[in-house]
């Protein structure tokens, strides 16, 4: 999902690009990721959006029309200078040429590359701080903490902890990243596995988890759970005689932003339904 080292590199190119001396608060964004749309969102800085891409307008309706750009993936220089933007902000996952393209564009470039909580925090705070918008960031920042907190405080009036399997992709089979495996132990459970990294059906029918949960990158909430079941032949597995298994609206959990915490309410009712609502947008295997 993006290599580390150029993530560390794009992590660091916008404060070689604008000095931090300069009195600079761009005005014409170009967001290449849909949790840079969703921060701006939550900054009140929707209003400076030059262009996004069309996964942005999924998971971020309030854009409305506007310019369509390929992603980090994918970008274009021509498509980022035909907006006129005095920002770029990308995450991963990226591609070497992409990378090229946004720099070839010449434009101020902040790249971004989240794998912890922690790290969502502090890539908020600084586009929070980029826009002039400091207080906003914080105080948004604060909300998503506390969230986190009220569910993890009262998941810890159970000592049942469920083995939860979450995949962020099915071909090949891929753990979903730290963030969800954070998240899913503040809802009370177990993650499964080395989050991020590869497996197979087998490793996961041997450990044989209480819970299922589906989330792909890219999919919404249209992953068939029950093709995907048979596919692997997991029939026999306990998560699926009790219909445990679950898919979770793709925004909720990768998209490293404040629609995280929808997320969170997701995976509490799936793991604690004893504890937590259902989520309305939450399917279970039928």
């Amino acid at each position: 999902m993006g290599g580390t080292s150029l993530s560390i590199l794009t992590r660091n190119i916008y404060s070689h690009v604008v000095p931090a001396e300069v009195n600079f608060l761009p005005q014409r964004i170009v967001s290449l990721q849909p949790s840079a749309t969703v921060m701006l969102k939550s900054l009140g800085a929707l209003d400076r959006l030059a262009a996004c891409t069309k996964y942005c307008v999924d998971v971020c309706p309030e854009v409305g029309t506007q310019t369509i750009v390929a992603d980090s993936w994918t970008a274009q220089s021509k498509q980022i200078m035909a907006a006129k933007p005095d920002l770029v902000i990308a995450s991963v996952p990226y591609q070497l040429e992409a990378v090229g393209e946004i720099l070839k564009s010449g434009v101020p470039f902040l790249g971004l590359a989240p794998h912890s909580l922690a790290d969502i925090y502090k890539d908020f705070a600084m586009i929070a701080r980029v826009i002039g918008e400091e207080k906003r960031g914080a105080d948004a920042i604060a909300r998503m903490q506390n969230d986190i907190a009220e569910v993890r405080q009262r998941a810890s009036r159970t000592k049942s902890k469920p083995l939860v399997f979450c995949e962020e992709w099915g071909k090949p089979l891929i753990h979903s990243q730290p963030w969800v495996a954070e998240l899913v132990e503040a809802a009370g459970g177990t993650f499964l596995g080395t989050p991020g990294s590869h497996t197979e059906a087998a490793e996961v029918m041997h450990a044989a988890p209480d819970l299922i949960v589906m989330a792909w990158c890219g999919a919404g909430d249209r992953v068939p759970l029950a093709k995907v079941i048979e596919q692997r032949g997991w029939s026999e597995l306990p998560a699926v005689r009790h219909r445990n298994v679950f898919c979770v609206p793709d925004e909720f959990l990768n998209t490293p932003a404040p629609t995280l915490i929808e997320g969170l309410r997701a995976l509490a009712g799936i793991i604690h339904p004893e504890l937590f609502p259902a989520h309305p947008r939450v399917k279970r295997l039928s």
